[in-house]
């Protein structure tokens, strides 16, 4: 079996699939599923008659709260990008849903209500990474910070630890990347929210020993990060 399944807009990995369908109860957990998403101008529905609307109202039709609601899942963070340093593709939004683990992700995908919100984001996603993350770190619930959110999604070189953050960075939270299950054929190893000045924003363009990075602001509509983390961890 090939280990990359190509979709309408993305490339399903098949190993993190593999692995993930194989893992047993006792060996499965709760699992952050970080969705970057990038819409289409127009939603597409092909040959389906569907609203003339865009990429993204379309995406905003498919919202399957009931569903994720239903198996247990939560969205601790959900929000439009607002800047962004470096990358080739020009993100739109972020999301976040929190799974009970992933046999319930994969649940979703069979489930009839699901599917039939499906549709939606099918005509409205023009390329998405969607990959599964386990929590490292949160900050304290009462750490105030009023500089923006921003998200860094990095792989290091090869034996490589990143360098320290720059003054100006107050941590949010960090994930590991357990794997990506839809994307653009790239890897990923971490995943860090911050609150940071455009000075370090700046100086975190270009980091040592990061090879691949996108970075994000992110206006949160939705966002929960820490608590979900401490209540995990409790």
């Amino acid at each position: 079996m090939a280990n990359q399944l190509e979709y309408p807009f993305g490339t399903i990995n098949v190993g993190t699939a593999g692995r993930w369908l194989h893992l047993a109860p006792e060996d499965d957990g709760r699992v952050w599923m970080l969705n970057l998403m990038k819409y289409k101008e127009v939603a597409d529905y092909g040959d389906a008659a569907g609203p003339a609307i865009s990429g993204r109202e379309a995406d905003d039709i498919y919202a399957p709260t009931d569903v994720l609601a239903d198996l247990g899942a939560t969205v601790p963070l959900f929000g439009d990008v607002t800047r962004q340093v470096g990358d080739d593709v020009a993100w739109d939004r972020i999301a976040i849903a929190c799974y009970p683990s992933r046999a319930s992700f994969f649940a979703m995908q069979d489930r009839e209500d699901f599917q039939k919100q499906y549709v939606h984001k099918e005509a409205g996603m023009e390329t998405t990474i969607v990959m599964g993350c386990v929590p490292v770190s949160a900050a304290e619930p009462d750490a105030a910070c009023s500089e923006p959110l921003v998200m860094r999604v990095r792989r290091f070189a090869e034996g490589q630890a990143p360098g320290p953050d720059p003054d100006g960075v107050t941590p949010v939270a960090r994930f590991d990347v357990d794997g990506v299950i839809l994307g653009d054929r790239r890897t990923w190893d971490d995943v860090r929210f911050d609150r940071m000045d455009n000075v370090a924003l700046a100086a975190l363009a270009r980091s040592e020993g990061v090879v691949d990075q996108v970075m994000v602001v992110i206006d949160p509509l939705i966002e929960d990060l820490i608590a979900s983390i401490r209540t995990f961890r409790a």
